[in-house]
């Protein structure tokens, strides 16, 4: 008998229907023979609602009562899931996050999964249950409710399999796995049978939106191997797993394409010491997250210094180096809202010469131009015009074969 903890989202749970369908699945799951703990979110657009709820009554809510407030959407999924199994004549009980022993910071709307204690899910199990845990909350250890930001519902059930030691995750959602490209952006990309942990963060990172990188990270540490699948048909899925050598044959996994990016540039900064420091400094006091880094070469004793970040952190990255900009005698702060990031991901990259240059000339052909270039081991990223991002990733999606 496997223990398998499955994992459906917002859209999987969106409608009575679709929870009638999900409880089918699991009955399925049970019915084969395995114990089947179960991860649900809210269901798709009541988080939404009840944050429209919260700004009607208050312009600023407190964190601590928002997590409150959020932590009921996951609650009315799990009572309306196990209903449906206690119909189709099976035994389940919901829980919410505190109830199947998630243990967390004390950080609200972001918090960290501290630790987990299984022990009443484990009980369950004996007696026959499927237990269907609310995704995206836990609990302090002084009893306060918390929730666990973007991607929680997967965070939280890859924590859940680590912590049952499951012999299987399934992250159930509305595409069939991980493809080569956004399919609505490139129709010839094709699903990625395996895919490494490493290859998988890359792409989360640089705009993949199947899961969150943190839930990647959780997994790649605890070693929990998971499958990316739809919750509307049968399909097999992606793997995500240890890199394996066979892995490294193909060059490029993938292609991520990120919008809502915008580019910084912090115009004829004075060549010495301390200047970078005093322009990204200001920006770390903000909490806001920079991406790319690029350095122009010095024209006299000035070079140009440009990053990106999220379009919607714009005016507050802004605001942040204007008083810098002073400090350090630089000439002044251009911005640019219609970029875009364009990366290729793969761990073949390592073993494998000329592939950025193969991206380069692909982009070349198109007579797209690169604003802005980042390397790592695994990844190259470049930032572009949006308005030519469809176009490009065509054509570099074309030019490392990802449709065969």
């Amino acid at each position: 008998m496997s223990l398998i903890v499955q994992k459906y989202g917002g859209t999987s749970v969106g409608t009575p229907e679709r929870i009638l369908n999900v409880a089918h699945r699991i009955v399925a799951t049970q019915d084969a023979g395995n114990k089947v703990v179960a991860v649900v979110s809210a269901m798709s657009g009541v988080t939404d609602s009840l944050i429209k709820l919260a700004r009607q009554v208050s312009p600023q809510p407190t964190e601590r009562e928002m997590d409150v407030l959020l932590a009921t959407g996951e609650q009315t999924t799990i009572a309306l899931t196990a209903m449906a199994i206690n119909a189709l004549g099976h035994k389940a009980v919901s829980l919410t996050g505190a109830q199947a022993g998630i243990i967390t910071d004390g950080v609200h709307t972001k918090a960290k999964i501290a630790n987990i204690s299984p022990r009443r899910l484990h009980q369950y199990l004996k007696e026959g249950f499927i237990c269907i845990v609310a995704g995206f909350q836990g609990e302090t250890s002084d009893g306060r409710i918390t929730t666990l930001g973007r991607g929680g519902s997967d965070l939280t059930a890859i924590a859940i399999a680590a912590a049952v030691k499951a012999d299987l995750c399934q992250i159930f959602t509305d595409v069939d796995g991980v493809y080569t490209c956004d399919p609505r952006v490139v129709p010839a990309a094709r699903k990625i049978d395996e895919i490494c942990y490493d290859e998988m963060l890359e792409m989360a990172s640089s705009g993949s939106k199947v899961m969150q990188s943190r839930s990647v990270e959780f997994a790649k540490k605890f070693g929990v191997v998971f499958e990316v699948r739809s919750s509307f048909n049968s399909n097999p899925g992606t793997v995500v797993k240890e890199e394996t050598a066979d892995m490294e044959n193909v060059v490029v996994r993938g292609v991520s394409l990120e919008k809502n990016q915008a580019k910084v540039t912090v115009l004829q900064v004075p060549d010495r010491p301390g200047t970078a420091a005093a322009i990204f400094s200001a920006i770390a006091a903000e909490n806001i997250v920079i991406d790319m880094i690029v350095q122009s070469d010095s024209v006299g004793d000035t070079n140009d210094i440009s990053f990106t970040l999220s379009r919607d952190e714009l005016p507050r990255a802004r605001q942040a180096i204007e008083g810098v900009v002073k400090e350090i005698a630089a000439a002044g702060v251009e911005t640019n809202e219609g970029v875009a990031k364009l990366s290729i991901i793969g761990v073949g990259m390592r073993s494998h010469g000329g592939v950025a240059a193969r991206m380069f000339e692909a982009l070349s052909r198109g007579g797209i131009n690169i604003q802005v270039i980042s390397t790592s081991e695994i990844k190259t990223s470049v930032i572009i015009d949006e308005a030519r991002l469809v176009e490009a990733a065509k054509l570099v999606h074309e030019a490392f074969g990802l449709s065969e």
